[in-house]
């Protein structure tokens, strides 16, 4: 079934796109560009204007990269100066010390640069913001210090000589030839990234930006991906950067500096972080106000300072957002919400509790077997014990500080458990990451919200559905058939995933600008894009008035009834007593009752504890 699926999708998107991602419409912004610059090319008169616009094609390399980084990986970095020194003197050395050819030079030192950006990458699990600003940094001044100081290996300020320079036909390269190089590097630069920005991988990236706690728990490596931004990063600057040094055929510690990095930041971030076109007008833009402010070095470093504080300050989005925002390009307005209707999407979402276990209803899904969590002297949970039946819902209730929403952190793989056994379908899951737990069949929402604002209501769900997507990083970065159709599969889902939940006219807005309670239906929906066997809901009804709390009850019973087993952290009583099959009750990190909801509504110490009514009422 899913490979018919498969191989129709692939037939829908191969016509109107085309392979490797390249239709009509995709490509005639791009090729109306390309075509000024060839034009401008030919008509250049000297070889100072060929060499405007070939340093023009390098930054627009250098910042492309950056753009992954910054712009949708949101990991802010002061390092590239390093980077592009590695791809520089990676491509000087292999050539004049190992005699390696121009070609395989250049293929070398995107590699070295790439191997640096991972290493850089290696503190961003522990450190974020500014302080990895501080640590990329940190390996940039290494770099100039080190190219600066070892001569023996690098020549320092005398630098290297007699770098290999591509050629053609044995001769090597025309300025003219360098320009259209760089240009046709640039624009494959440009249709790779493309290609991964606009799916799966991109989506990936701006949900770690806006949130990584609520990424992971969509099913996302957010540490290999942070990672693989870095890389990214690193190949384009090393290419950037070796490409300098065969084009001169000589590279000094001149070129490695601080104001490097600062001045590849300010492509981004002047041009668009975030956008596409963003780092090709912020390539333009300053190549042609450095040539300018050339003639002036004193001014030359305060006017980058002041354009980067003008960049951030008043024009947040960049050029590319200030002319998106003139060509009155907006999210589409949306008509009135759709009310819930379970029987659309049902076929899709629809699973039975034989799917979900092969042990049948009387198959213990969860067993939590003396979990306990210490934060040095402090002890939320303690010794609790429980196993859970597919396709009930569960409630886990009592009074505040009890250890309900670190109990689902442990189930969730936000925060480990200091002891005991989680096992899910027979599987110990204790020592899992939240994205792995998301791949197994566990799914959750947040007490707070934890949606990704600034995207739509659609891209919220696809990322969703990442975990589910099998399309790989190779097939993603050439647009192969095979990734459109997992990607139009997804949207398939997705909009199943829309008409359940009653957001079909809400898609293209943002998540941030919707109604509270709309905005609670949508983490719902997301979590259950991942297709969960167990959905973990931390105070849904927080927040909602009482027909909003009805109407969460009504899809609450309408997912147990799809075979989703359910567990639930709620002060609603009135809603836990309506609609729960099970209730678990925590009073200070112990569980003191469990049951069904009319034994556990008459234990004696849980009115004591929590409901706080006499025994006889």
């Amino acid at each position: 079934m899913r490979d018919s699926q498969r191989v129709r999708g692939m037939a829908e998107w191969r016509g109107p796109g085309g392979f490797f991602g390249i239709n009509s419409r995709s490509v005639s912004g791009p090729l109306c560009i390309i075509g000024a610059i060839v034009g401008v090319s030919l008509l250049a008169g000297n070889d100072y204007q060929l060499g405007l616009m070939f340093m023009m094609g390098v930054y627009f390399l250098c910042a492309a990269g950056m753009n992954v980084l910054v712009g949708y990986a949101g990991q802010k970095s002061l390092g590239q100066a390093g980077l592009f020194a590695a791809g520089a003197y990676g491509a000087a050395i292999l050539s004049t010390r190992f005699d390696w050819s121009p070609v395989f030079a250049l293929i070398g030192a995107a590699v070295l640069s790439g191997l640096c950006g991972a290493l850089i990458a290696w503190p961003s699990l522990r450190v974020r913001g500014p302080y990895l600003a501080m640590v990329t940094l940190a390996f940039g001044i290494v770099v100039e210090k080190l190219v600066a100081g070892w001569t023996e290996v690098f020549g320092g300020a005398q630098g290297i000589y007699g770098v290999k320079p591509l050629t053609l036909s044995g001769a090597p390269l025309s300025g003219l030839h360098w320009v259209w190089l760089v240009l046709g590097m640039g624009v494959i630069t440009y249709f790779l990234l493309r290609n991964l920005l606009k799916g799966r991988f991109g989506r990936a990236w701006l949900a770690i930006q806006a949130d990584e706690i609520a990424a992971a728990c969509a099913g996302i490596n957010v540490y290999r991906y942070k990672v693989l931004a870095f890389v990214i990063a690193g190949i384009c600057c090393g290419i950037a950067g070796a490409l300098v040094a065969q084009h001169g055929q000589y590279i000094n510690s001149d070129y490695i500096s601080f104001n490097l990095s600062i001045f590849i930041l300010l492509l981004v971030l002047l041009g668009g972080a975030g956008s596409l076109y963003g780092p090709l007008i912020g390539a333009i833009l300053l190549t042609l106000i450095d040539a300018y402010l050339a003639r002036w070095p004193s001014v030359q470093h305060f006017g980058y300072g002041a354009l980067l504080l003008f960049a951030l300050y008043v024009m947040p989005d960049g050029v590319a957002g200030l002319l998106k925002r003139l060509n009155g390009v907006s999210a589409p307005e949306a008509g009135p919400a759709n009310q819930l209707d379970a029987s659309k999407g049902r076929s899709v979402l629809a699973r039975t509790v034989e799917a979900i276990s092969p042990g049948g209803a009387d198959h213990s899904l969860l067993e939590v077997e003396h979990l306990g969590k210490s934060f040095g002297g402090i002890h939320p949970v303690q010794d609790v014990s429980f196993s859970l039946r597919p396709g009930k819902i569960h409630a886990l209730i009592g009074p505040n500080g009890a250890g309900k929403t670190t109990m689902i952190n442990m189930l969730s793989g936000v925060i480990p458990a200091s002891a005991g056994r989680i096992a899910f379908l027979g599987d110990d899951i204790g020592r899992l990451s939240s994205h792995a737990i998301c791949r197994k069949g566990i799914a959750r929402t947040f007490q707070n919200l934890r949606l990704f604002g600034a995207l739509s209501v659609q891209e919220n769900i696809l990322i969703g559905r990442h975990c589910r997507m099998q399309n790989g990083f190779f097939s993603a970065l050439l647009g192969l058939p095979s990734s459109r159709a997992e990607e139009h599969q997804a949207r398939e889902y997705t909009a199943s995933v829309l008409k359940f939940f009653g957001l079909t006219a809400l898609a293209q807005r943002p998540a941030g600008s919707l109604a509270y309670g709309l905005q609670r239906r949508l983490e719902l929906a997301r979590a259950l894009a991942t297709e969960p066997l167990l959905l973990l809901l931390d105070e849904p009804a927080a927040g909602l008035n009482p027909q909003e709390c009805v109407e969460l009850g009504d899809l609450i019973v309408m997912i147990a009834g799809l075979g989703i087993t359910v567990v639930m952290v709620e002060h609603h009583m009135d809603l836990v007593m309506k609609i729960s099959d099970h209730v678990i009750v925590l009073d200070h990190g112990s569980k003191i009752a469990e049951g069904l909801p009319a034994v556990v509504r008459a234990d004696e110490r849980v009115i004591a504890s929590y409901l706080g009514a006499p025994a006889a009422a």
